[in-house]
């Protein structure tokens, strides 16, 4: 239990890079994986890489560890496991390690703005 909270409501922000260029964030919560071939669907192609350490810090802005999905300093498409609607209140990394912001789910989706919300995730 870090933080006070169950590992269900830390949120993880997951930079991939998209073989035909570009790159999408996934937001997974606790200790749940990205399902890769849920994710190809989704994005209709075949091919995706998790970004290296220096693509992240170049597309996010932030270090891996503290990747937020808000402020980044290039646009970037968001993607949000449906299983993070379950928690009413979350944590979601702050760009500095060690710190995250923990906010009501509903606050959260209204600061998102343009998010789309999948199954994303497995076990």
């Amino acid at each position: 239990m870090e933080r006070g909270q169950r590992p269900e409501q830390i949120i993880r922000s997951i930079l991939f890079r998209l073989s035909k260029g570009g790159f999408v964030m996934v937001l997974v919560s606790g200790s749940r994986q990205v399902s890769w071939p849920a994710l190809r669907q989704h994005l209709g192609i075949s091919r995706i890489s998790m970004a290296t350490e220096m693509e992240v810090m170049d597309v996010t802005g932030y270090p891996l560890g503290a990747v937020s999905p808000f402020g980044t300093l290039q646009p970037v498409r968001v993607l949000m496991d449906k299983g993070i609607l379950a928690e009413q209140e979350i944590s979601i990394g702050s760009g500095v390690r060690y710190t995250t912001v923990i906010m009501q789910r509903d606050d959260f989706m209204r600061a998102l703005e343009e998010v789309e919300i999948g199954d994303f995730a497995s076990q």
